[in-house]
């Protein structure tokens, strides 16, 4: 399946078809950027395993106590999803700068998802990098979700941070490789 905005964009790029065949040296490049699109804008079914799981696809760079970052690779799924069963009690957007994502940047574009369960709040925080050009949030203020459900995604980057409550500690370890609906973190 590709996320909806990603199809969007695929009809745009087909539109302009026509306007690429007068200049037969292009179709290449128009055949390169449908392929990079639907590829980008994937949403591959998951299995959600046990526990809190991955809000993202990609590589974690960075734990520490009850905070988690993982770096969201070009080729890895941008689509994010609930690490737990819960209510949506706040998101806050905050304007800011677009380092590099593999920079760890406060100053970065972020959009904080506040997921209240029965055993406390769990932060999942998108942010955007220097290619990211619009962060996506699905849920609003007040929605039950599930956990594996889609949340957002970050258009073209980058990274996601997921903090959980006290009383949880994370199976999973800076340099390792995951995908949105693995096991990350468990009750202790």
């Amino acid at each position: 399946m590709i996320e909806k905005t990603g199809i969007r964009l695929i009809a745009i790029e087909l539109l302009a078809t026509p306007l690429f065949l007068k200049f037969k040296f292009l179709i290449i490049f128009l055949v390169v950027a449908i392929a990079f699109t639907a590829m980008f804008f994937r949403d591959p079914e998951r299995k959600i395993h046990e526990g809190v799981i991955s809000p993202a696809d990609g590589k974690i760079d960075y734990l520490e106590g009850n905070r988690l970052e993982i770096f969201m690779r070009l080729f890895d799924c941008h689509i994010n999803r609930a690490p737990v069963d819960g209510i949506v009690r706040k998101i806050v957007f905050k304007k800011g700068s677009r380092p590099p994502a593999f920079i760890r940047s406060e100053k970065a574009m972020r959009n904080e998802i506040y997921i209240e369960s029965e055993d406390g709040i769990f932060k999942v925080t998108q942010v955007a990098g220097i290619f990211a050009r619009r962060i996506v949030c699905y849920v609003k203020e007040g929605d039950f979700v599930r956990k594996g459900q889609k949340i957002g995604m970050i258009r073209f980057g980058s990274r996601v941070i997921l903090e959980i409550p006290k009383g949880y500690r994370f199976v999973k370890d800076v340099g390792e490789t995951v995908k949105a609906g693995e096991t990350i973190a468990v009750k202790v």
